[in-house]
């Protein structure tokens, strides 16, 4: 093969989903139609032309059951580093034809095929960008890599490369590479059956299994393997689960049974997913009705669970709040859980610093005091330093009433969490603006940061209080296969879930999921009856284009002068366009 070095990534070839090629996985190698092709090339990238010579041969079961081989028109000068190479001269290829040509006999050839190729991605390269050059669909057949193959198969000792003249001298072939295709072609045929000879001690014997074999697939991976056996192709949440039935990893998916058999695959290079399979014994599937019910059973499990090896949401329990204390002159506290009685709050935090940072957006803002004394009306407390710098207006020495505290104060908290935050933002802006003037730039870069934390938590919370205070909310989206996903909500959590038959009115389906539903009693708080993580999943749902809104106890509405107002200012923000931001005040 006339060919640039190209770098070897197994990667890019296909998959082993049964829809890829035609050809089942599960197929014994010696049962399958392998199609073996090779390319000679003006030895440049591949961009749709560059092909010069294409020879393929296609066996099964050792028995050869066709040829194809042409010379191509280039359609543009060969090197002559080439033609010494290859012995193609630039008038054997004037009279061949252009590759628009070939394509179509090629692509009938290999169809319901194995490719197999020797550094497949450089000829599987050059095809595809010809086929996308032409208007022709590329049938995306399963790919094996001979190359790939030997460095598994074969050790150091037993050849120094794995070079196709050498694999041909190892095996001693029939057919010897010259450098032209269909020769090369031949002998790379030899090559595979004395690979495939070899792959027997590996109980590798099917086409899925060489191919994931060529991959570098881990013994862990080749060992368990089996667990990905007999689960349903369905929307769903599956579960390893250790010997002693613990859950040690969650996950979700729209095909339960592909994702699962993409752990056991070379894709899958994750250090703790390696180490998880290692102690994974069964694998267990939960059958949803759609995406959504998966997601919400997902946080749900990992939430009760806390599997080891599942890193996100596995403490939603660890949420923190910030709020305004009871007194006087009231401060902001960071706690772990709301109380009845709390009406000024902002929250939840998935930390204590994120809350923190917050915070100090808001005392940058306005003159909350910062002190964990508990003060009192009667009796004086000795003021701190940021009363002598004038960032504290001193409640401690009666400096200020309280209904100037709570005017000036706490005031702006109270209604920035429950509807505009417009005067903080104005302040926090204002404070960018000075320091930046002063070129003060490290410290505006703060204060951004705490404009963002500020902005985030309250469209954020603003955004679920809108969901979880309507009692009950249905709603159905298309379903792909027909019919109609359905899901039923109640105070932010999913109370029920389901899809309705493809033709028939999903009233009745709608019905039977609302008797059948969770109860679910409202409580204090944006997310008084599920998590934060899962009233966001249940909106996200909802805010797509294709949802429709079924049926509502009650009206969806947020504040027409809230925190939502502000979220292009929150993109500059977090995105570090601090010079922007100056002129967002509205």
């Amino acid at each position: 093969m006339a060919q640039a070095e190209a770098e070897y990534v197994q990667e890019s070839l296909a998959g082993l989903d049964p829809a890829v090629g035609g050809v089942d996985p599960a197929l014994p190698l010696y049962a399958t139609t392998f199609v073996v092709v090779d390319l000679e090339t003006t030895g440049g990238a591949p961009d749709g032309g560059g092909i010069t010579e294409i020879g393929a041969v296609k066996v099964r079961g050792g028995e050869h059951l066709g040829e194809l081989a042409t010379l191509v028109n280039p359609g543009q000068p060969i090197p002559p580093f080439i033609t010494v190479l290859t012995g193609i001269t630039q008038a054997m290829l004037v009279p061949a034809p252009p590759i628009e040509q070939v394509l179509p006999s090629f692509l009938e050839f290999i169809a319901d095929a194995v490719l197999v190729a020797h550094n497949a991605p450089y000829d599987v390269g050059f095809l595809k960008a010809a086929c996308a050059k032409h208007g022709h669909r590329w049938p995306n057949p399963r790919v094996l890599d001979t190359a790939a193959l030997a460095r598994r198969v074969l050790t150091p000792d037993e050849v120094p490369n794995r070079k196709l003249g050498t694999l041909a001298a190892y095996f001693r072939t029939a057919a010897q590479p010259t450098h032209r295709a269909l020769d090369d072609a031949k002998a790379t045929v030899d090559v595979l059956h004395g690979l495939i000879g070899r792959l027997g001690g590996h109980r590798v014997d099917t086409v899925g299994d060489a191919i994931e074999f060529a991959r570098a697939v881990t013994p862990t991976q080749r060992r368990k393997r089996h667990l990905a056996e007999g689960l349903p192709k369905v929307p769903g949440v599956y579960i390893f689960r250790a010997a002693d039935d613990r859950p040690l990893y969650v996950g979700t998916s729209g095909d339960i049974a592909t994702r699962v058999r993409s752990y056991f695959t070379a894709g899958e290079k994750r250090a703790r997913i390696s180490e998880m399979l290692g102690a994974a014994e069964r694998v267990e599937a939960v059958e949803c009705a759609h995406s959504l019910e998966a997601e919400v059973r997902e946080l749900r499990l990992i939430a009760a669970h806390a599997p080891p090896y599942n890193r996100r949401s596995k403490y939603p329990e660890r949420m923190v709040w910030l709020k305004l204390t009871d007194g006087p002159y009231p401060r902001l506290s960071i706690v772990r859980a709301l109380s009845p009685t709390d009406t000024a709050y902002l929250g939840p935090f998935t930390s204590r610093r994120a809350a923190e940072l917050a915070a100090a957006g808001f005392h940058d803002a306005v003159p909350l005091r910062q002190c964990t004394h508990r003060l009192s009306l009667r009796t004086v407390t000795p003021a701190c330093a940021l009363a002598e710098l004038g960032r504290c207006p001193a409640p401690c020495e009666h400096k200020i009433t309280p209904e100037e505290y709570d005017d000036r104060a706490a005031g702006p908290f109270r209604t920035a969490t429950a509807s505009d935050p417009q005067p903080v933002v104005d302040a926090l802006l204002a404070r960018i603006d000075v320091l930046a003037a002063d070129q003060r730039y490290e410290e505006a870069a703060v204060v951004r940061s705490r404009l963002a934390a500020v902005l985030r938590a309250t469209v954020r919370m603003q955004r679920l209080a809108a969901l979880t205070g309507i009692v009950e909310l249905a709603a159905a989206r298309p379903a792909a296969r027909g019919g109609w996903e359905l899901a039923l909500v109640r105070h932010g959590r999913l109370a029920g879930a389901g899809v309705s038959p493809p033709g028939v009115h999903p009233r009745p389906t709608l019905n039977a999921i609302r008797a059948t539903a969770e109860t679910v009693s409202g409580g204090h708080g944006p997310v008084p009856s599920a998590t934060a993580e899962e009233s966001e999943r249940i909106l996200s749902w909802l805010e797509r284009p294709e949802t429709r809104l079924v049926e509502m106890s009650s009206g969806w509405s947020s504040p027409a002068g809230g925190a939502g107002r502000f979220r292009d200012l929150l993109a500059k923000a977090e995105s570090g366009a601090s010079h922007q931001l100056s002129t967002e005040r509205s």
